[in-house]
């Protein structure tokens, strides 16, 4: 594996940074937004908690696999023209969900908005490999999150306002002005991979070059180790509003102020990992991330299993296994493109892919633990 830790261009400024971070806050403010409101959603279009919920698992689809065709495109035409492309239907997919008369309609609408809001994403992270390698890289991805986090820290408190204001709808005409604000914000911004450095494979050609990938060991490791995370996040993300909300009787805004208590540790661990990974390198770090999300899953699964503790005995260890992102998250990515450093599009499309499919599965199974099924019925 590459460790050269030289940048490959000029440093890009902290407004680029800022850009970058808020691309890349996409694929969480599109689903914490509107958490708080999931259960006065199924009220008003008539539909059941589980209906409901597959609008987080028609997102993850939408988002697991639009990444496959953004890389691709990306390394061909550029990064600002790919992702202006996938602000615009995430825009459009944001304004079919307000206007959606039906369940089936918004699970619908919400696949258009995700397959928008991930060009955002994996084409952050592959801006990012442009500009910057090894160790270096994985120190500004995990700067770029620290900000991110900022988005799924206000997302509930603000999703929670936003309906008791105005309703439900009102939360996806706010994420019409944030694509359409994004997209101008992009154009201030240069391009990160010039002509010279663009791959002039056919597009069927760079969708065959995912075989290669896939059969690359090191990226294989790199993307399951964040896949086995993502999992259990969106099993959080999908399960806990029930749990907290219909199980243990937590108010909308009690849930707001849960949720946040987790991204402050997501959002404490990647400002600790920015700091420690040029020392130690995202290897190492990886590794202890790894081993804390597996001991804090041990425990989470006890102590929901047994009811010990009660609210706060799942409280803490789905704290602590949140907080785990900022070790794991920006190491994987950094690794995984290290291994390509040509095709960072298309690396950084697959790992997400593998990162937001495995998460399909985790929101999945999460509808079938006991304290969410007797919460889908309270």
């Amino acid at each position: 594996m590459r460790s050269t830790e030289s940048r490959i261009s000029s440093p890009p400024g902290w407004y680029i940074l800022g850009v970058l971070s808020l691309l890349m806050g996409f694929g969480s403010i599109s689903t914490d937004l509107y958490l708080p409101a999931m259960p006065s959603m199924g009220r008003a279009l008539g539909a059941n908690a589980g209906m409901i919920e597959l609008t987080i698992s028609g997102y993850l689809i939408g988002f697991s696999l639009g990444q496959l065709f953004w890389g691709p495109i990306s390394d061909r035409y550029g990064r600002r023209p790919s992702v202006s492309a996938g602000l615009i239907l995430f825009v459009i997919g944001s304004g079919g969900c307000a206007l959606a008369g039906s369940a089936p309609a918004l699970i619908g609408w919400r696949i258009v908005q995700a397959i928008g809001a991930c060009a955002g994403v994996a084409l952050a992270r592959a801006m990012v490999r442009d500009l910057y390698v090894g160790n270096r890289a994985a120190q500004m991805l995990s700067s770029l999150m620290t900000i991110m986090t900022i988005a799924p820290l206000l997302g509930p408190l603000l999703g929670g306002q936003i309906v008791a204001l105005a309703g439900w709808r009102a939360v996806f005409g706010f994420l019409v002005v944030v694509g359409l604000f994004t997209l101008i914000l992009l154009w201030t911004i240069p391009e990160t991979l010039p002509a010279s450095r663009r791959n002039t494979e056919s597009f069927r050609g760079a969708l065959r070059y995912y075989g290669e990938l896939l059969r690359h060991r090191r990226i294989l490791g790199y993307a399951s180790t964040g896949g086995f995370l993502y999992a259990g996040l969106f099993a959080y993300v999908a399960g806990t509003p029930f749990i907290y909300i219909n199980y243990y009787h937590v108010s909308e805004q009690g849930y707001g102020f849960f949720w946040g208590i987790v991204i402050v540790g997501a959002t404490a661990a990647n400002f600790l990992n920015a700091r420690l990974v040029i020392r130690h390198g995202y290897d190492r770090i990886l590794i202890i991330g790894t081993v804390v999300m597996a001991l804090a899953a041990f425990t989470t699964a006890w102590t929901a299993g047994t009811g010990w503790g009660g609210l706060w005995g799942l409280v803490l260890p789905l704290f602590v296994f949140i907080s785990s992102v900022g070790l794991i998250v920006a190491n994987s990515v950094a690794g995984a493109m290290t291994c390509f450093p040509e095709r960072a599009g298309a690396v950084s499309a697959l790992v997400g892919a593998i990162h937001y499919g495995s998460g399909i599965i985790g929101s999945a199974w999460s509808a079938s633990l006991p304290m969410v099924r007797l919460g889908l019925w309270a």
